[in-house]
């Protein structure tokens, strides 16, 4: 689980990290001609099998949460994992376990309710027309969650905010007795 304490693109810049989402039903995976990500019986969404991996880059353009990396130098595509060699035998992915402020979380719905009564976990995500549901759940704050999804692609369309920037000129202290102001920058609007 991701935790957030707000998610609005109009009025926040704020990012998430950037973490496989292990999708239900896998982009990078169904676009792969080489058949070379697979996803597990629990559903974790593997990086390419090495022996299959073409290195097309077919899955990181298709993925819509931007996760997939292809190593040209190894030709093989590596994402996140959910450290599978840890969490198939029971222990935590490496970065819930290191994460200090606990934005990242790996346990059951009840622990997380437990830990974070005042937020509602969600797990699917807007894109245009498309509706993507995957494993991992995003944390947001109850009062905010007015639709049952996060509409990832709302930003697309945000018109930029008004700026008036205005610099004051700084007389050159050699040519004329105007005082300077000891900050140039002092009556800059942004």
């Amino acid at each position: 689980m991701i935790h957030l304490e707000y998610v609005s693109r109009p009025e926040s810049v704020q990012t998430v990290p950037v973490v496989c989402m292990h999708c239900e039903q896998p982009t990078c995976a169904e676009v792969c001609p080489a058949d070379a990500i697979k996803r597990t019986g629990d559903g974790v969404v593997q990086s390419a099998r090495k022996p299959r991996c073409i290195a097309c880059g077919n899955c990181v353009i298709a993925c819509p949460f931007g996760v997939p990396e292809l190593y040209e130098d190894r030709k093989i595509m590596m994402k996140c994992d959910m450290c599978y060699d840890r969490s198939s035998v029971g222990k935590k992915p490496m970065c819930a376990t290191v994460c200090p402020s606990q934005a990242l979380f790996f346990g059951t719905r009840e622990q997380i309710d437990q830990l974070r009564p005042l937020s509602t976990p969600i797990n699917t995500f807007q894109f245009g027309a498309q509706t993507i549901t995957t494993r991992v759940y995003m944390m947001v704050p109850r009062g905010l969650t007015t639709r049952p999804h996060v509409d990832v692609a709302a930003a697309m369309n945000e018109q930029p905010r008004n700026r008036a920037i205005s610099l004051r000129l700084v007389a050159d202290a050699s040519r004329d007795a105007v005082p300077v102001d000891p900050d140039p920058f002092a009556e800059v609007e942004v």
